[in-house]
């Protein structure tokens, strides 16, 4: 099928199908979700209804069970329905707007809550009279679980009982039988669901067959269809903290939004909606203190500003607009210009020490390169990337105030002097070093967190460009760019940043090599990172030897990485003078 005759009308989304362990069951707007993973690093035998109001909490064990009995069931899921199957009958579960509604023909489901209740943890189960509906209570989560029964009886174990306790609400496998359980606060409306349960499924499909619709660029692949599900079901409704319709870095237990995490979905979105994209790139900044600083995470019930994240948004916004369906607003321009410039004087005001040009980490955290060993002697650095960073955003923050008639030359003026301390200060003449601000001691040189200031694109003198390209080249495995090279003694296959390949390093120095006329060695980054994902999913990061996902496996910004490098690479195809520009 050619590209000029390709529709998604023809694309069967049913044929679809993910690892329920690896990828939760949810949809856009929803804090619930189906899956096995129930905690850090923790997959459980049985398919959990878990919440995310507070953190990632299994509320109920889902076990199916047949003549009351636990059964043995297959398991499939897609993105409008999951469904338990045996040779008797079948389970399947949809969500009915943020609720889940299940329904059973010939095999029954018991939802098993937690069987210990402390006054500080746990789960209370009971009837309320003002509706009959079953209710459990969840200390963890903080909120309630409805059922309300459209069809068939359940039967209800441990109601108004305390402590330790069997407590379940069970469906049968002997009638027809069909529920809808609701998280909810301390009450809530009666639940009314009019259509049938076969209709929430066909809406569900048509509801993600519209999303791939505008967010894939080209033929979808399952690579590119399981990407965009990634995206659409880490997508969670405004609620507590969270300002904004936001992507989470996961509906597993990386149930947050980092502030730089949220600048590649952004990018993700916005060839299909400006706005969508716009509310990713501003969610942290609604959360911006008085010093212009952001908070380090932003989720439903907590606003974390132990840590702060790298400015990273400067070249973000430069992309987004770039890559927007349609250009932003004055007044939208006019909040993105004031947010920056906080952000900026942030870091030039508050994070250099007296008599210094050069901006500085407290943490490796604030990188975002949590344990890179740039940071093995210590955490309080001068970094190159951080320097490369704030000149582009200083360049874009000039731009964006004289576009908008506001004094430019402080900007600009700023940009020249940091741009003149990184390369007298940081630069060797083979290869950028870090330091310490305390002793000016200079840091371990092998993470390739040091050549990120490729950035700079063609604003750097070709010497510098060609030497950061050897050392990306070095760093270059057949899955991506390691973090650390496979012949440091301090690599680690599974070590985070001092090893593994990660999505945001690599769109980062895919586009610096780009824009510094590197195209051929960014074209090899771009493929191997597709490889990589191809065969591994989305995970968190990746062994750079094997190319295994390690860590959460089902992690947004991996999976926008990967559909922004594909839709770039297609429009390249399609216009080969695109080449050395994008």
């Amino acid at each position: 099928m050619s590209g000029d005759d390709f529709s998604f009308d023809d694309v069967s989304f049913d044929d679809f199908s993910f690892d329920i362990g690896e990828v939760p069951f949810s949809r856009r707007g929803a804090w619930l979700d189906l899956s096995r993973v129930t905690g850090l690093h923790t997959v459980a035998d049985h398919i959990h209804l878990v919440s995310h109001t507070r953190g990632i909490h299994p509320v109920f064990r889902l076990e199916p069970q047949l003549d009351g009995l636990s059964a043995e069931a297959d398991v499939r899921a897609t993105p409008s329905v999951l469904t338990w199957s045996t040779a008797s009958g079948a389970v399947e579960a949809a969500f009915d707007g943020s609720a889940i509604r299940f329904r059973g023909r010939g095999l029954g489901l018991t939802f098993v809550a937690p069987d210990e209740l402390t006054p500080f943890t746990g789960g209370y189960l009971f009837v309320d009279p003002f509706d009959g509906a079953a209710t459990l209570t969840s200390y963890e989560s903080g909120r309630r679980y409805r059922f309300t029964v459209l069809a068939g009886r359940p039967e209800i174990v441990g109601a108004e009982r305390v402590g330790a306790s069997e407590r379940s609400v069970s469906f049968g496998s002997t009638d027809a039988w069909d529920v809808l359980v609701e998280e909810i606060e301390t009450s809530a409306a009666p639940a009314v669901s009019t259509i049938a349960f076969d209709q929430v499924v066909d809406a569900r499909s048509a509801e993600f067959r519209d999303y791939c619709d505008g967010l894939l660029a080209g033929e979808p692949t399952p690579t590119a269809i399981k990407a965009a599900y990634v995206l659409w079901s880490a997508t969670v409704a405004p609620a507590g903290f969270v300002t904004r319709e936001a992507i989470l870095m996961s509906k597993h237990w990386m149930d947050k939004v980092w502030s730089w995490d949220h600048c590649f979905n952004a990018l993700a979105l916005a060839p299909v909606d400006s706005d969508a994209a716009l509310d990713q790139f501003l969610l942290p900044f609604d959360h911006q203190t008085e010093s212009g600083a952001l908070p380090d995470s932003v989720t439903h019930s907590e606003v974390l500003y132990n840590f702060v994240k790298p400015p990273i948004h400067g070249w973000a916004f430069a992309q987004l607009r770039a890559r927007a369906a349609r250009p932003y607003s004055r007044r939208q321009l006019e909040e993105v210009h004031g947010h920056l410039a906080a952000w900026t004087r942030f870091w030039l005001d508050h994070r250099r020490a007296p008599g210094h040009a050069l901006p500085y980490y407290q943490h490796g955290n604030d990188s975002g390169w949590d344990n890179s060993t740039t940071f093995d002697q210590g955490g309080v650095i001068e970094s190159p990337d951080l320097a490369a960073f704030l000149i582009l955003q200083l360049g874009v923050l000039a731009d964006l105030s004289a576009e908008l008639g506001l004094p430019a030359s402080g900007w600009s003026a700023e940009e020249a002097d940091l741009r003149a301390a990184l390369f007298d200060e940081l630069w060797t003449g083979e290869h950028f070093v870090a330091r310490s601000v305390s002793t000016g001691d200079p840091t371990t040189t092998s993470s390739l967190l040091n050549a990120l200031p490729i950035v700079l694109g063609e604003q750097l003198p070709a010497e510098v460009a060609e030497q950061l390209a050897a050392t990306i080249a070095g760093h270059l495995t057949e899955w991506g760019p390691a973090t650390e090279p496979l012949d440091s003694p301090l690599y680690e296959d599974d070590g985070y940043w001092r090893g593994p390949i990660w999505a945001p390093a690599t769109v980062l120095i895919e586009d610096g090599l780009r824009r510094a006329g590197r195209s051929a060695l960014a074209d090899r980054v771009a493929a191997s990172f597709a490889a990589t994902c191809e065969a591994s999913g989305f995970a968190e990061n990746f062994d750079a030897r094997t190319g295994a996902g390690l860590r959460d496996r089902a992690y947004s910004w991996t999976a926008s990485a990967y559909l922004t490098l594909r839709a770039d690479a297609l429009a390249r195809t399609a216009s080969p003078t695109l080449s050395g520009a994008q």
